[in-house]
């Protein structure tokens, strides 16, 4: 076998298992991982270890490819439920946010640093997008009401594809290759992002269809076929001249919240993936930053940061909320909790290769910003939750659901845990009333498996497994969520197990 390639294996497995060990360090200190992991890029490049890498093309290929991973894990873990009710305030700040935010933060480059308006433009169209890991790996650690996490989530999902093509569309204009006009750059916005929901979308809902109806020969072909479907979203979005970007997050969606084989497996694959493109991502970014160059943009970064933080970003905020009734103090946190990350330091890599003049001073104010601004927002975040006093209260999780069809009789075997907290404890199997074709048939209880009759109760930390007929599966998983939310008198209550009941 070639030398370099082993070399190679061996480097690029040590750099996963030092990032999987910084992960863990991160979540102690609670400092945001991507730091850790673009020191760990820094460390190994041209001002550490010695390793020059300079293909800004190369990483904005593959940085492009991560973000496409990272943005479907987000839309496959993020919850329909909790969506719906934020589909406006995160659409309004994808959009509208993203354009007052770009107008703002270029308004103070210019001013302040003196830069022209396209220049300025392009800067701030760069760091005009909250990054999807950043927002997922910070949100999800905080008990934040749901309407709440899920609007930034949303914003984070969504932003990216205008940023992307308003910074697309921006360098070809500062390099003479692009529509000089401002409302044909308007049109060819909204156009892609409607082409692209509408694709992500489509290809989500029939995907899914296809899988509850085809039985794979492997229980891992199904995390494959999820994770392949997204990527195929966005292909076919991007190679139909629409945005990708948001094809592939609604793609996500649609198959996250599908009642589809073996789905908490496929998603726990998919964050794995995921983890590991935000690894091989942030320490790429941190080999291509040159850290003979960077103290010379920490002026530039602190005044763009800072404009962007304390105005840009809290007015954007306002103008895009006014219509959905949001209290002030989530507003607040909303506009502290706009976190960039890999996202920014990829478009930076745009302008590089689209040959814009002073394009690597774009590249190292980015990188700077970010890890300021990420340290300062991140380390924060509890702490300004606290203070604007919008936590809310830890609820029991929900009961864990996994299912694998059974072909040849035409029936599913599904898998569930009852979680601390559940209303399934100590209920008796009779008053669960399951379909009369579903039975709960094995209990595996502090390691000791067992056949139950109908004495048996359920209790915390069981493991249970039930057959059912294809037919009645949903209604059967819909009783154990009501019995798991409300108890033995989930239907006296009004509960029916139906997503968004207990939002």
């Amino acid at each position: 076998m070639n030398t370099t390639v082993t070399v190679a294996l061996a480097l690029g497995a040590l750099v996963v298992l030092v990032a999987a060990v910084a992960l863990r360090l991160a979540d102690r200190v609670g400092l945001p991982s991507l730091l850790l992991y673009l020191a760990l890029g820094l460390a190994i490049g041209e001002g550490g270890l010695g390793v020059r890498f300079d293909d800004a093309e190369l990483t904005q290929t593959l940085g492009v490819a991560a973000l496409v991973v990272i943005l479907a894990e987000g839309g496959l873990t993020t919850r329909w439920a909790d969506m719906r009710r934020a589909v406006g305030p995160g659409l309004s700040l994808a959009t509208v946010g993203v354009a007052v935010s770009v107008g703002i933060t270029a308004a103070f480059a210019v001013w302040l640093l003196d830069a022209s308006w396209g220049f300025a433009l392009l800067l701030a169209a760069v760091v005009g997008s909250t990054d999807a890991a950043a927002v997922f790996g910070a949100l999800r650690r905080l008990p934040l009401p749901r309407r709440l996490a899920a609007s930034i989530e949303a914003e984070s999902g969504l932003n990216d594809a205008p940023a992307i093509l308003l910074v697309t569309t921006l360098a070809a204009y500062l390099t003479g290759a692009g529509p000089g006009a401002w409302w044909l750059i308007v049109l060819q916005v909204v156009g892609q992002l409607i082409g692209g929901a509408l694709i992500g979308v489509a290809l989500g809902v029939g995907g899914a269809a296809l899988l509850r109806r085809v039985a794979l020969p492997l229980a891992g072909f199904y995390p494959l076929a999820m994770l392949a479907l997204c990527v195929l979203a966005f292909a076919t979005a991007t190679l139909a001249a629409t945005s990708g970007i948001v094809a592939v997050y609604l793609c996500g969606l649609v198959l996250g919240n599908a009642a589809l084989p073996h789905r908490a497996a496929s998603i726990g694959f998919a964050e794995g993936m995921a983890t590991l493109a935000q690894i091989g991502l942030f320490v790429l970014l941190g080999l291509l930053a040159s850290p003979s160059r960077l103290a010379d943009a920490l002026l530039p970064a602190l005044v763009v940061g800072g404009a962007l933080l304390l105005v840009a970003r809290p007015v954007s905020v306002v103008l895009s909320l006014v219509w959905f009734r949001m209290p002030w103090r989530q507003q607040a946190f909303v506009s502290w909790a706009g976190l960039r990350g890999a996202v920014p330091i990829v478009l930076a890599t745009f302008p590089v290769t689209a040959g814009v003049t002073g394009a690597a001073g774009i590249f190292d104010t980015v990188f700077v910003l970010v890890v300021v601004f990420t340290v300062v927002q991140g380390w924060s975040l509890p702490w300004v939750a606290r203070r604007l006093r919008i936590a809310a209260p830890v609820t029991p999780r929900d009961v864990e659901v996994e299912a694998a069809p059974l072909e040849t009789l035409d029936a599913d075997l599904v898998q569930l845990t009852v979680p601390d907290g559940s209303r399934l404890h100590g209920v008796y199997l009779p008053e669960l009333r399951l379909p009369e074709d579903a039975a709960v048939v094995l209990i595996v209880r502090e390691g000791r498996a067992f056949v139950p009759d109908r004495t048996t109760r359920l209790m915390r930390g069981d493991q249970a497994l039930l057959v059912s007929a294809r037919g009645s599966r949903a209604e059967a998983e819909r009783r154990l969520r009501a019995v798991s939310r409300a108890g033995r008198l989930a239907m006296w209550r009004g509960e029916t197990g139906r997503a968004g009941e207990a939002d």
